[in-house]
């Protein structure tokens, strides 16, 4: 501000004589030397600050100290578990449905094209091996063997006739031979119109459930229309649906254990055995099926329902096995929270084997008596001090 007074000052001496000039401008120059020499300018305290600041950091520096960084790590509530070893089963899983078993299911229709004349049965029915389950209008049955008898007894008669001719040199034996293989043809006919006559009633060759129905009173149906279904539910299987690397851990006689749901707590419903695992992906769910029989159901299940299978394929004994909430995911892998002595925590890059349930085997990275952070590991930073609380073992 000093500076831009003299500079003002000069303005305003313009007007002076020439002669004048060189004294003034002597005199100005020596105020400028002044004004910037002067101490306690309000504008170049900060500049001074610098300077001391700049100073002050050449000598640390020249010294070679270090500044001091105060570090400290807030206490964090955590609860910890000390690593034992048990035995851990390997687990395959996945979701299926009930269906019957092959053989235990018949689905019937209408020999020919006829009408429902009675029913006998209805949805949800239990009906016994040859009860009557739909009949159908016979008319057409009867004549159909009507007329199949009457062709077949007339090709009998031609065929006798035609071997008396043979026999006698009559005629030549190509005729014989053609008259049997009309009495074949007609044979043929016959037997299959009185099997459709027997048809006409459908009855049931197992004993089981009616488990679908569509038949009704007076409608036209056609041949192979299906119109009842019998279930035996006695012999039910579960069709379990595992990923293709899952498909492959699976044998023929391991024991699966059915749940209402995937939680591990819930209750179990059912067990069966591995029957056959299929050859091919299903093309819908991009799964392979597994046969299982039921075996030891608590409760009636239902064709259809779904149901939740958990296979055991392996078991390790003196396995490393901790809960699965104390892994915190990183870029590649896993790691886990070691409490020292001191109760500070210190992350462990750990390699897990497999997992089952809530629980996770470790093959690297942790031992037997090690104390691990469970409930809060996630987000804790390498360093905090732990105020623990302990948590019952896996």
């Amino acid at each position: 501000m000093m500076r831009l007074a003299c500079l003002g000052f000069l303005n305003r001496t313009r007007v002076i004589h020439s002669s004048n000039r060189a004294l003034l401008l002597v005199t100005c120059v020596g105020s400028l030397w002044a004004c910037g020499g002067k101490k306690g300018d309000p504008d170049d305290a900060p500049k001074t600050a610098a300077n001391a600041d700049a100073k002050s950091a050449s000598a640390k520096a020249d010294s070679g100290a270090e500044p001091a960084v105060a570090e400290s790590h807030a206490q964090v509530a955590a609860s910890v578990i000390t690593v034992q070893e048990s035995t851990f089963s390997e687990t395959v899983s996945g979701s299926g449905v009930v269906a019957a078993r092959v053989g235990h299911l018949a689905s019937l229709s209408a020999p020919a094209p006829t009408r429902v004349t009675a029913v006998h049965v209805s949805p949800g029915d239990r009906v016994q091996k040859g009860a009557n389950l739909v009949s159908f209008e016979t008319t057409s049955f009867d004549a159909a063997v009507a007329s199949a008898d009457a062709a077949l007894n007339a090709t009998e008669l031609a065929v006798a006739r035609a071997k008396r001719l043979v026999d006698a040199g009559v005629s030549p034996r190509k005729d014989l031979e053609l008259a049997n293989s009309e009495m074949a043809a007609a044979r043929s006919v016959s037997v299959n119109a009185h099997r459709a006559q027997q048809l006409a009633k459908l009855t049931s060759p197992i004993e089981g459930v009616v488990t679908r129905f569509s038949a009704v009173l007076g409608a036209n149906v056609d041949a192979g229309q299906v119109l009842v279904e019998v279930t035996d539910t006695r012999s039910l299987d579960v069709q379990l649906f595992l990923s293709p690397s899952a498909a492959a851990k699976v044998r023929g006689g391991q024991l699966v254990v059915f749940r209402e749901e995937s939680a591990e707590d819930a209750p179990t419903v059912a067990e069966g055995k591995v029957v056959d695992v299929s050859a091919v992906v299903d093309s819908a769910s991009r799964g392979v099926m597994v046969r299982v029989a039921l075996q030891g159901a608590k409760r009636t299940l239902r064709l259809g329902e779904s149901l939740y299978g958990r296979i055991p394929t392996a078991s390790h004994a003196k396995a490393i096995v901790i809960p699965d909430e104390a892994l915190v995911p990183t870029g590649e892998g896993f790691r886990v929270f070691v409490v020292d002595s001191a109760n500070t925590a210190h992350g462990r890059a750990v390699t897990v084997g497999a997992r089952a349930g809530h629980r996770a085997w470790i093959t690297e990275g942790l031992k037997q008596g090690e104390i691990i952070v469970t409930a809060g590991a996630y987000g804790m930073d390498d360093g905090a001090a732990v105020v623990t609380k302990k948590t019952p073992e896996p």
